[in-house]
């Protein structure tokens, strides 16, 4: 979920103090797009047995322009450059930029690099049983909130008690689950050790110039390397593997994070530091004092199921009289039934399965090499997309995930569940989170201020950037194929539908929107910015740039798995619960909709207004399709329609809004008399 990288020196290597920090500078701006709340570097220079971590959270464009930064690393990395400018001693600087997943970056030990014992590491993924790790050892003293430093903390102990770097790493590796990718030395070792389960490092060898240098993503790293003239060749450290370097002669040694039983021996052995220098700078950072906790008041949520069961619904599906566009014919089926196209219903499933893998085979690959991007969300569709996609049709993917400050830390640990037990790679491509979550503010604030249920999906407006991030990861990997996991029983028309556009019945894909519909959508939203200014505030920019990605961008080898994978839910929680220990929210019965912060939110908004929400949509089709009964589907939505409370706090306490003024506001939307006060 973060950015690591570095640059090793051995010495003599042909790199000056001035050079290797523009190198050094370059990798963080680079890496910047994996993380933004926090930055940070360990300096190592084992001759002298002294060593540095330098960290704050702000992002990594601004840590690198601070005098700390600047002043931290001459001090630090200046010894092990010779008076002839090349390194006379060797040398690891290894970074950081980091996207918060747990443990506030306000609090210093929370970011990265992290340091336990004489071992200093950095990390990307989440360690899924951090919490069970920290219970098992319990001679092992937990001083932070965030996962990286159980890691730490394991290899340290082992370390301690003689085991090599190489034996220390997979023990550690054997114990944890989740996804992880490391990069890790001692003081006063000449070892440095990166190891990944997912596949997440490159690294190259410069021979000529004495140097390797690391990073999370291909791309960054072959960027770097042009940037400062280097040729060398740039190795993939694949899923389930380790490198052993030697900072003295920068000798790398693989090994396998699964193998078991390896000789205790002295290579590779670290002896600890006795009466070394280390020292940590903290950059522009104090530790806050918590926030007093917003005094909701839960009382003020609203579902009447009593109520919501007298409005009038179609006699086939489950969809409500409050639907826009809706109409019975006399028998009291709705439109929306007499328009629908069966996808499932009668279908071959093995034979569709079969032509849609064929279809596919001109992609594939054979040298091990990825071959297929993936979009994923660590949703419920997208998760177990990636398990056929990975386990089924045996394509090696790339994972990619736009976090725009809205994925919840349950879908950021699935999202390491499945990326670490298939090993495989994970792209996260993080927006300026903060502010995101600032345009989300200020356009609920203008919405509450002139509620209007056409304008709701404004507020979603900054994640549909994904499909030019998308086209972006096509260029920079060289990967074609992307496959994406939309369920096509998800279809959401009601939203355009409530800004005056009609249903398209005919329509080929789930995101399509005709020209006509395009422009009329353009044109109600345009509107409402004249009768209602507050939405023209700094985050206009950012949603004309969602319009344009979601609706205009290219989609070429664009696949649909679903529409050529059956969609089966039995079949999709049963996998991802049984094999991936996949995880559930508390407040939902659902597997749908679970990772996606806003969804509690304007799910209880089409509640409170019109007595419906997604999830009568959705197992409408299910009814189409013959999956459910209407009575099965009546009594499930009566449950997954209630107010998740702890995820509706959660969303406004995130974005910066009062919960009791918004949900009153919100119950004032009641003008059908469906709800009343608990």
């Amino acid at each position: 979920m973060c950015g690591i990288f570095g640059i090793l020196l051995k010495p003599g290597a042909q790199v000056t103090s001035a050079d290797a920090r523009q190198w050094l500078e370059d990798l963080y701006k680079l890496s910047e797009s994996r993380g933004k709340e926090s930055a940070g570097l360990h300096i190592s220079a084992p001759a002298n047995g002294t060593a540095m971590t330098l960290k704050g959270a702000l992002p990594a464009t601004e840590f690198i322009r601070t005098a700390q930064f600047h002043t931290g690393y001459t001090e630090a990395a200046g010894p092990a450059f010779a008076a002839n400018s090349n390194t006379g001693a060797p040398l690891a600087l290894v970074a950081h930029s980091r996207l918060v997943t747990n443990g506030a970056a306000e609090r210093p030990e929370n970011n990265q690099p992290v340091r336990y014992g004489d071992v200093t590491m950095v990390h990307n993924g989440i360690i899924v049983n951090v919490d069970n790790l920290w219970s098992t050892h319990a001679d092992l003293q937990r001083t932070a909130e965030v996962d990286t430093q159980v890691m730490a903390a394991l290899i340290a102990s082992r370390v301690q008690a003689g085991a090599t770097a190489t034996q220390a790493t997979q023990a550690a590796f054997q114990e944890i689950s989740g996804a992880a990718s490391i990069a890790w030395t001692a003081q006063c070792s000449n070892l440095v050790v990166i190891a990944t389960n997912t596949g997440d490092i490159y690294y190259a060898i410069d021979s000529e110039r004495g140097t390797l240098t690391f990073a999370s993503e291909r791309y960054i790293l072959k960027t770097a390397l042009h940037e400062r003239g280097s040729a060398a060749v740039i190795e993939w450290l694949t899923a389930g593997s380790g490198l052993e370097i030697d900072l003295e002669t920068l000798s790398a040694g693989r090994f396998d994070l699964h193998e078991v039983g390896i000789d205790m021996r002295n290579v590779g052995r670290i002896v600890p530091a006795e009466g070394a220098g280390y020292r940590e700078i903290h950059i522009g950072e104090l530790a806050r004092p918590a926030a007093a906790p917003q005094l909701a008041d839960e009382k003020l949520i609203r579902y009447d199921e009593a109520r919501i069961g007298q409005l009038k619904r179609c006699s086939k599906c489950i969809l409500p009289e409050t639907f826009p566009f809706i109409a019975f014919d006399e028998q009291g089926v709705c439109n929306y039934c007499h328009g629908y196209k069966t996808k499932y219903k009668g279908l071959d499933a093995h034979k569709t399965k079969a032509n849609f893998i064929a279809s596919l085979e001109k992609y594939r690959r054979n040298d091990g090499n990825p071959s297929v991007i993936v979009p994923f969300s660590g949703g419920r569709d997208s998760s177990f997309g990636l398990h056929l996609i990975k386990k089924e049709f045996n394509l090696n993917p790339i994972t990619f995930t736009y976090d725009w400050g809205m994925v919840t830390d349950l879908a950021r640990r699935n999202i390491a569940r499945i990326c670490g037990q298939l090993g495989v790679q994970n792209i996260l491509v993080s927006a300026d989170i903060r502010a995101k979550r600032a345009n989300i503010r200020k356009n609920v604030s203008a919405w509450l201020k002139q509620p209007d249920l056409g304008m709701v999906p404004l507020f979603m407006a900054g994640d549909k950037h994904f499909f030019a991030v998308l086209n972006q990861l096509k260029r920079q990997t060289g990967v074609s194929l992307n496959i994406w996991s939309a369920n096509p029983l998800e279809n959401t028309d009601f939203k355009s539908g409530f800004c005056g556009v009609a249903p398209d019945f005919g329509k080929s894909r789930l995101d399509y929107l005709s020209s006509t519909r395009k422009a009329m959508l353009a044109m109600y939203y345009a509107s409402r910015f004249t009768t209602n200014p507050r939405y023209i505030n700094s985050s206009l920019a950012d949603t004309f740039g969602a319009f344009l990605s979601y609706y205009f961008e290219p989609r070429g080898d664009f696949y649909n798995l679903f529409d050529g994978v059956a969609w089966n839910e039995q079949e999709v929680d049963g996998v991802l619960l049984d094999e991936y220990d996949w995880e559930l929210s508390p407040d939902s019965p659902s597997t749908w909709r679970i990772g996606d912060g806003t969804a509690p939110f304007y799910n209880y908004i089409y509640m409170t207004a019109k007595g419906f929400t997604e999830f009568d949509t959705f197992r409408s089709n299910q009814i189409r399709e013959g999956m459910i009964t209407r009575e099965e589907a009546l009594q499930r939505v009566l449950v997954e329609n209630r107010p998740r409370v702890p995820s509706l706090k959660w969303y406004l306490e995130t974005v910066g809004l009062d919960f009791n003024s918004t949900i009153t506001k919100v119950n004032s939307l009641d003008t059908m008399g469906l709800h009343k006060a608990a």
